[in-house]
């Protein structure tokens, strides 16, 4: 398993998974994105994006948003893999400081994420804050991180080492008993004569 930039022309999957697990696509660029990728079959396992945003009256800040990891491979450190490669992108981009507007603030606090008031925000965070609460995410909290409290938790990491895709039951396959019907004296509906 390993985490790489996205690619353009992985845009339709990542719409796709950000709709369908609803999550935030408000100026969607893919190469905001990151991609966790299985590296025995290429199967695409989770991604998150990093998104700087450039106030014309003040600094830029960095925000950490629309992590997501398929259903068949949660709870094996994938989204621990993206964060950690989200962060190091931000500081790789020179923030000290990352911020993210999130309902999922007790998974982040693992990471070293802080909860902050509101108006600890910077302006342009704040105005994302209401919009995302108003439109995608009514329980989003302000969360702060100062780089050098990051760590990813080394459970994160030897769950990452072994992390392969949890195939889901298969569906079973609809008898004539699930819609009431006796199979031993049912007919054919339709009589063709023959």
């Amino acid at each position: 398993m390993y985490v790489r930039d996205a690619k353009n022309r992985e845009e339709v999957w990542l719409l796709d998974h950000i709709e369908e697990m609803g999550l935030d696509e408000t100026n969607f660029r893919s190469r905001d994105y990151v991609i966790a990728i299985d590296q025995h079959d290429d199967r695409k396992a989770g991604f998150g994006r990093i998104r700087i945003h450039k106030p014309d009256d003040g600094d830029p800040v960095c925000e950490l948003t629309s992590i997501g990891v398929l259903p068949e491979w949660r709870d094996q450190g994938v989204g621990a893999h993206v964060i950690e490669r989200l962060v190091d992108y931000a500081e790789d981009e020179g923030f000290d400081v990352v911020y993210s507007l999130t309902g999922a603030d007790r998974y982040l606090a693992q990471f070293g994420f802080e909860r902050i008031e509101t108006s600890a925000l910077p302006p342009r965070l704040r105005e994302r804050l209401e919009e995302k609460r108003e439109n995608i995410q009514p329980d989003a909290v302000p969360m702060r991180l100062a780089r050098s409290d990051f760590a990813v938790p080394p459970r994160f990491r030897e769950r990452f080492k072994n992390a392969s895709a949890h195939e889901p039951e298969p569906e079973p396959e609809d008898t004539a008993e699930d819609f009431g019907i006796d199979p031993d004296e049912a007919t054919y509906k339709y009589d063709t004569g023959r």
